[in-house]
C-alpha cells in the first residue's frame, strides 16, 4: 500500500458527505436482493444472507436476534465450522504441494486486487480533486473488516487525525457482495 501511494495521498482526509437515513439502510439490503434475484438467481442465497443480516441489524425490530447473530451465533457457526473442515484434513492431505500453490495463488489473488484497488482509489484522488484517500481503494479485496481497518491503520501513521475505517468500509462491503456475485456466477457456470 506505501509502495503505490504517495505520503501526500495517504494524509488525504475525507469527510462525512450526508447523514444516512433509517429508511435507506432498510431499502438498501431489500433492493440489493431484489436485484440479485432478478438477474442472478444463483448467487442469491449468499447475497441474501448478507441482506438478511443488514436487514436484522437496521430495523431495530429484532434487538436480540440482531445482537445474537452479531455475536453468540456467529461464533458458534465458526467453532463449528472450523471444527468440521479441520476434521476432514489430515497432514498428508493438506500438507501438499497443491495446498502450496494454492496459497501462494491467493496471495498473489490479494496482492493483485490491493494493487488493482489503490489504482482505482488513485483514479479517483485526482478526479475528486484530492478528496478521495486512494486507500480506502485497498479495502476492497473483501476480507472483512481486515482490510478496512489496515487501511485505516496506514492511514493513522500518516495523518493521526485521519480516521478512514467507515469510508474504507464502503469498498469493503463492495467487495464481498462483488464475491458473492462471482461464486454465484461459477456455481451456475459449474452447477
Amino acid at each position: 500500500m506505501k509502495l503505490l501511494t504517495t505520503e501526500e495521498e495517504r494524509q488525504t482526509k475525507m469527510t462525512q458527505l450526508r447523514h444516512v437515513g433509517k429508511l435507506e439502510k432498510i431499502l438498501f439490503p431489500l433492493l440489493l436482493l431484489l436485484v440479485t434475484i432478478l438477474l442472478l438467481p444463483s448467487a442469491t442465497p449468499l447475497v441474501g444472507m448478507l441482506c438478511f443480516g443488514n436487514l436484522l441489524k437496521e430495523c431495530g425490530v429484532v434487538e436480540r436476534l440482531s445482537s445474537t447473530a452479531q455475536n453468540e451465533l456467529i461464533n458458534i457457526v465458526t467453532i463449528f465450522l472450523g471444527l468440521a473442515v479441520g476434521s476432514k484434513l489430515a497432514a498428508d492431505k493438506f500438507l501438499s504441494a497443491e495446498t502450496l500453490g494454492i496459497l501462494l495463488l491467493g496471495m498473489v489473488a490479494f496482492s493483485i486486487g490491493t494493487a488493482a484497488g489503490l489504482i482505482m482509489g488513485k483514479i479517483m484522488y485526482r478526479v475528486t480533486g484530492k478528496a478521495v484517500n486512494p486507500l480506502i481503494g485497498a479495502a476492497g479485496v473483501s476480507a472483512v473488516p481486515m482490510a478496512a481497518r489496515v487501511a485505516n491503520k496506514i492511514g493513522l501513521q500518516a495523518n493521526p487525525q485521519n480516521f478512514l475505517l467507515m469510508h474504507a468500509m464502503g469498498p469493503n462491503v463492495a467487495g464481498v457482495i462483488g464475491s458473492a456475485v462471482a461464486a454465484g456466477v461459477l456455481l451456475a457456470i459449474v452447477g
